[in-house]
């Protein structure tokens, strides 16, 4: 707008009437109000310096026929403003006709209180940001997304990647060796059930150990090939189970080919299916080695390997709970031995059957760290390992 602004012909004056409320009095029923002058004159604008808008905010309130009314600018900075030469259009406004300053017209209030301002936000209650926070380690994802595993984050800050499964699984290892060996002591059909339920772990752990979960198919078909190294052994009775166990294993392996054949993946996931497969398929069938074993060795095997996983599981320095560990299988080996026909041959076998489940165990804690498979593999490999000591050492020695 122009300097001069009319309203009705008359010079407009938002305090005329003595209200201070901005509204013209009527002249009349007929008056007809008119505009004149130029009211949107876009090429001049009257520029309103900052220190200005400073002056009048600092003017006391202003008394108009004895009522009082006080007004204050918007709570906003206004800083200088300067154009550039070219950048703009004539007179410093923008080329779309915006003008450049602007100048802030008092607005009246009413008498009543103004509106509080917003507390301020306490600094306390502002998060800092982590400057020194380490990066941020994402879940795994079937995306194809890549990131640092914890194994090698381990390795990064100078840690081992290896975590032994613990005491819990060490104890429902103990656990299940001890039904193994009083299954073994009722007979065949009474070492089948805790048998099945090693195989059961052993398929399913070892999928998870090697990162591939969920495998549904590779896991029933391990788990079948082991079920199948039952009913063969049991079919042809204990002095065929070595045949009985190459002939699954043989036919399991083929499966496992043509399963993968089968699959759509990329070759290179296609071949770490394949290794996964078979080995968890021939790890499930080795386990049958305890339904084929001499009763009296699978008593002392399950014995020494329970013994042999918890003594590995007590907070022990490494070389301390290695040596503490076999000493333990060999010893419970030995006792295992008087209680059955095997005497002090017992501890050859108790010490044979504890070096492989120590080997297992440590399979088992290479998953950085996992209490899926501290909870599987971690209970069925140190006995599933075992089996080939139980079986050899048990028909050499009986």
């Amino acid at each position: 707008m122009s300097n001069d602004q009319y309203y009705g012909g008359q010079p407009y004056d938002p305090y005329a009437n003595g209200n201070g409320n901005g509204q013209q009095s009527q002249q009349g029923a007929d008056v007809t109000q008119t505009w004149e002058g130029q009211t949107w004159d876009t090429q001049y604008q009257p520029a309103v310096t900052y220190e200005q808008v400073q002056a009048a905010r600092a003017q006391p309130p202003v008394s108009y026929g004895g009522q009082e009314v006080a007004y204050q600018q918007e709570q906003q900075p206004y800083p200088p403003y300067a154009p550039e030469q070219g950048s703009y259009g004539s007179h410093g406004s923008y080329g779309n006709g915006a003008p450049a300053a602007y100048y802030a017209e008092p607005q009246p209030h009413s008498a009543e209180a103004p509106a509080p301002e917003p507390a301020p936000v306490p600094a306390a209650a502002v998060p800092a940001p982590a400057a020194e926070a380490g990066p941020a380690y994402s879940s795994p994802t079937t995306s194809g997304n890549t990131r640092i595993t914890d194994a090698q984050r381990a390795r990064a800050e100078g840690r081992s990647p290896i975590i032994d499964p613990g005491m819990r699984p060490a104890a429902l290892t103990a656990v299940l060796g001890l039904l193994l060996a009083g299954g073994a002591a009722l007979g065949s059909y009474g070492l089948l059930v805790p048998l099945v339920l090693l195989q059961g772990l052993t398929a399913a752990g070892w999928f998870r150990l090697n990162g591939m979960w969920p495998a549904r198919q590779g896991i029933a078909l391990a788990f079948a090939g082991g079920l199948a190294a039952d009913a063969a052994l049991l079919a042809t009775g204990r002095e065929h189970a070595a045949a009985a166990i190459l002939g699954t294993l043989g036919v399991w392996v083929l499966l496992c080919l043509v399963l993968q054949l089968r699959s759509h993946a990329d070759p290179d996931e296609r071949m770490y299916g394949l290794m996964a497969t078979v080995a968890s398929a021939a790890l499930t069938v080795i386990a049958t080695g305890l339904l084929g074993a001499d009763p009296d060795a699978v008593v002392v095997g399950g014995i020494a390997v329970a013994a042999a996983v918890l003594a590995r599981a007590l907070p022990l320095p490494g070389p301390v709970s290695l040596v503490g560990a076999l000493l333990a299988s060999a010893g419970a080996g030995i006792a295992a031995g008087g209680l059955t026909g095997l005497g002090a041959s017992g501890a050859l076998l108790g010490l044979g059957a504890g070096v492989c489940a120590l080997v297992g165990l440590r399979a088992a804690a290479y998953d950085y760290p996992s209490r899926f498979v501290h909870m599987t593999a971690g209970v069925a490999l140190p006995l599933t390992a075992a089996a080939p000591a139980v079986y050899l050492l048990g028909r050499a020695l009986v």
